[in-house]
Order: structure tokens, then sequence, then C-alpha cells
């Protein structure tokens, strides 16, 4: 996909995230009571908050907190109204950035994502600029060292359960699903006993776009300025970051 493995992107952003994980669980806490507001407190019959439920345990959020989220979101009293936006722009290199939020004031929500872009060497387009660079697909990822079953093994349940794409890293398999087919993949592989590192909607970049190392420098303080405001829900990009000499 796209000449790069999200697991990657993934691992590299793992050390950030722990250090912003009272911000993460913010941010989650957030996704579930939307969600629960507007689909109710069943995650059975509400496939967003399952997802959201689903992201928040991947980060280890504790229970009472998810369910804090829940029964805010269940409760009667006029909560926050938040909104859904995204930002589309563009970093180093003419490198590809969406953003989504969930904001109860977009003027304070622009007021942050629009200096990240442009004091760090990249600048917002305008709606749709860059949007149709990315496809929005299901992302499954399962952790090698959980399965002792091989390439070929993973492939056939991928395509049994109704999978599009199986890639292979050395220490993950990453299975691609359309976007319609996501819920009934994740559920098929968890009957089939797999255990899922990572299951989420996401966007997916056609094609990727090469940093060097001062370009991925400036990008990374991009992202990192977008993920620390508390509205910012997702970052998704195209850019393949300079690692260094191999």
């Amino acid at each position: 996909m796209a000449g790069h493995s999200k697991w990657e992107n993934i691992k590299r952003h793992k050390a950030v995230v722990d250090a912003k994980r009272g911000k993460i669980f913010q941010k989650l806490s957030r996704e579930i009571y939307v969600a629960t507001r507007q689909g109710g407190a069943d995650e059975e019959w509400n496939p967003a908050l399952r997802l959201a439920i689903d992201r928040a345990r991947a980060q280890n959020m504790p229970k009472d907190n998810i369910d804090r989220a829940i029964a805010k979101g269940s409760s009667s009293a006029e909560g926050d109204n938040y909104s859904k936006v995204t930002y589309e722009g563009y970093g180093p290199n003419g490198s590809a950035i969406l953003v989504q939020a969930l904001t109860d004031n977009r003027n304070r929500t622009a007021g942050v994502v629009r200096p990240a872009f442009n004091h760090n060497g990249g600048h917002l387009g305008s709606q749709g600029s860059v949007a149709y660079l990315f496809d929005r697909k299901g992302y499954i990822a399962i952790d090698r060292s959980t399965t002792d079953v091989d390439e070929d093994t993973m492939l056939l349940a991928v395509l049994e359960a109704g999978g599009d794409e199986l890639e292979t890293q050395e220490d993950v398999y990453e299975i691609y699903t359309a976007f319609e087919d996501f819920t009934t993949v994740r559920d098929a592989m968890e009957e089939a006993g797999y255990k899922l590192a990572v299951s989420e909607l996401t966007m997916v970049p056609q094609t990727s776009v090469t940093l060097d190392k001062e370009e991925t420098e400036q990008f990374n303080k991009i992202i990192d300025a977008l993920e620390d405001d508390e509205d910012v829900q997702e970052v998704y990009h195209n850019a393949e970051l300079y690692e260094g000499d191999e």
C-alpha cells in the first residue's frame, strides 16, 4: 500500500503516544462520548461506539474511563456539541496531510491547525485538495508472535473472511479491507482465533512522497503540533520519512 507499511508508522509514533497517554485518553473519551450520543450505548447496535471502544482498549485505556464516557454520552442532560471537521494540507515536498477533528469550536481548532502547517514548512489546502489521494479502508494488524500460521495460511484466512489484501512484514501481518467489509472481516478473524493488535477504519494513501532528513524533521514538527491538539483525532499522510542510512 503506497510503498510503505502502516505498521511502521504505528511503531514509529509509539514512544510519542506513550508520552502523551493522558491526552490520548481524553481524545478517546471524546470519541466514545460522541459515538454514544449519536448511536446509543449498546456497542452491538452501534458500530461507531464499538470501534471507539476497540481503539480505547488498544491504548490500554482503563475500563472506568470508557464506562464514564459512555455514561456521559447516555445522559439525558444537554451535553457538549461536537462536530466533525476535516482539514487538508501539504507538508514538505508536497506531502499530503489529512486531519480529522472533533470540536465544539471550529475557530479554536483552526487557530491551532493552520499554524501547525504554516510554521513548519507546510500550508493548508482547500477542501478536496488532498482527500482524493486517500482511500477509506479497514485495517487490521496481527502480531506474528501471537500466531504460528505461515503466510499462505494467513492469506487463505483473510480471503475467506472477505479481506482485500494481505501484506506480510517481518513482525506483523497487515490486512486491508473494503470500508463496508471491515466489520465482517474483523469479526471473522477474531472468531477464527486471531489476536488483533490493531483494527480500525483508516485512510490509506494511494501514492507516497519521499522526504529527506531536513524535510522529515519539518514534517514531524507538523505532525507533533497537530497531534498535540486536543481536538485533533486522526492525522493521515502519504510521507515516506527519512530513517538514515541503512
